[in-house]
């Protein structure tokens, strides 16, 4: 079992940055690697980011070079810092863990659990 929790969303113009930030408590092995989803309005969930344990990172096409994710392991906390939003990065944000190693991410693979999201709304 683990618990998620997600901060930091909010409203921002474009080209603003916005950080992220998820709480993790629960058993450590179903972290194995952790996450970040978006959905938006009428689209599926999509991978944005992940992290593995031994810290390489993945990230969608559609983020590499704007976004970072990172984690402190002391405070059990992953961050996604995101800069130069655009309108279409408008979405729930969920962090989320497996405890699986890390799939590429353009795989778009379902994690296990997932935290109760939180809205970054990007406007033009």
């Amino acid at each position: 079992q683990v618990r998620l929790v997600e901060s930091g969303g909010g409203s921002v113009q474009a080209g603003g940055s916005l950080r992220l930030s998820c709480v993790a408590s629960g058993d450590s092995y179903s972290r194995t690697c952790m996450g970040w989803f978006r959905q938006a309005p009428g689209k599926a969930r999509e991978a944005v980011a992940s992290i593995d344990t031994d810290g390489s990172t993945s990230y969608a096409d559609s983020v590499k070079g704007r976004f970072t994710i990172s984690k402190d392991n002391p405070k059990n906390t992953l961050y996604l810092q995101m800069n130069s939003l655009k309108p279409e990065d408008t979405g729930m944000y969920y962090c989320a863990a497996d405890p699986r190693e890390c799939f590429p991410i353009k795989l778009n693979v379902p994690f296990i659990s997932y935290g109760q999201g939180t809205q970054v709304t990007v406007s033009s």
